[in-house]
């Protein structure tokens, strides 16, 4: 196994052969979000090239039918549901520790109106229990009746059962009794589960990103040694370890790692599970891709919101999309000269059309 071969596998392992919308959820098991339309969301834009005939908001439209949950892992997204007793019960971050025990009047008084409603809309909540604004995670306001719901969503107390024009709208749900399973699950298969989940969103995954990720989620699962979680995964054959060009990868033991090439371009989101990992995209593909759309302008390199261009197994470059007057504008940028095969033309336009219809323009 090369650098080359492994990125082949990485590719054809994580862009598997479109089914449904749920199948695509459960078969990566865990799919970012990100609120920036540029020009759609990321959760769109991860399972447009995973879902059939995919439509820009489908997901959104369709989530209340769907066995999905919206939550928390080492970021914001959607899980299939039997992934929720790998969440739950688990612990708060001080940050929200802090809040929940500064408000604990607030919190029973959101909690008996989660319990007396069917759905709660942020605004329907505040006009009901106005107590001013708090400091959000990101330094700016949000209501505190806001902060609650998120903080008891986090708690397991609270569940997203839709959007309205992207806002969350909640039920009351104790996730601690959701499925049984959630309590009777032992905190070491929980641990393997985690452990799991991130190997088969990223694999094949560089063992320190997995360490990192999984302490970054550790206040779930206190007292709990995954780095010899993973040891035991390795030694008992469920997972591949083999070094690759000086950095360590770990992937299911039962994959192929060989496959035909897929002779196609795919734009990909910024957060999409080939390109996530920013330490295995330069490994790998000898560049630094970076997310920039909190970098001041004026220190952009590859644009606002520069989707990665990936040809064949490899990312040769990048594209900035944008929407004016109802026609789909892109620019594109390349690590070193754009390829004049006909193959990789005909392709980039079967890509940009595919594109076009996903975005309806």
């Amino acid at each position: 196994m090369n650098r080359e071969r492994l990125a082949h596998y990485a590719v054809a392992r994580s862009l598997f052969k479109p089914r449904s919308l749920s199948a695509a959820i459960d078969a990566l098991g865990y799919v970012q979000a990100d609120p920036i339309r540029a020009p759609a969301r990321a959760q769109d834009l991860i399972l447009r090239h995973r879902v059939s005939s995919y439509q820009c908001d489908e997901l959104e439209k369709k989530y209340s039918r769907l066995a999905v949950f919206e939550d928390m892992l080492h970021n914001y997204g959607f899980f299939p549901d039997r992934h929720l007793s790998l969440l739950y019960p688990r612990k708060l971050s001080p940050r929200w520790q802090k809040f929940m025990a500064e408000h604990a009047t607030l919190r029973r008084k959101v909690l008996r109106f989660l319990n007396e409603n069917k759905s709660v809309h942020p605004r329907d909540i505040e006009r009901a229990i106005s107590v001013g604004a708090r400091v959000n995670g990101w330094g700016g306001e949000s209501a505190a009746t806001t902060m609650m719901l998120e903080g008891l969503h986090r708690e397991g107390r609270a569940r997203v059962i839709r959007r309205d024009a992207g806002i969350r709208v909640y039920e009351f749900k104790s996730a601690l009794n959701a499925p049984r399973e959630a309590k009777s699950r032992a905190p070491m298969h929980r641990a393997d589960g985690l452990i799991r989940l991130f190997i088969n969103l990223y694999a094949p995954i560089p063992q320190r990103t997995l360490v990192q990720l999984i302490n970054m989620i550790g206040g779930m699962k206190p007292d709990i040694d995954y780095v010899k979680r993973i040891e035991l995964m390795v030694a008992r054959g469920e997972m591949t370890r083999a070094e690759i060009g000086g950095l360590t990868y770990i992937w299911p033991a039962d994959e192929p790692t060989n496959s035909e090439e897929n002779a196609s371009v795919r734009l990909l989101a910024p957060f999409d599970p080939i390109v996530w990992d920013r330490r295995r995209f330069e490994h790998l593909w000898g560049w630094a891709y970076r997310f920039e759309a909190y970098t001041p302008p004026a220190k952009r390199k590859l644009g606002y919101y520069a989707l990665p261009l990936l040809w064949q197994s490899q990312v040769i470059g990048w594209a900035n999309a944008k929407i004016d007057a109802g026609r789909l504008n892109i620019e594109f940028g390349f690590v070193d000269v754009k390829p004049k095969a006909r193959m990789f033309v005909n392709a980039l336009d079967e890509e940009v059309a595919r594109f076009r219809g996903v975005l309806r323009c």
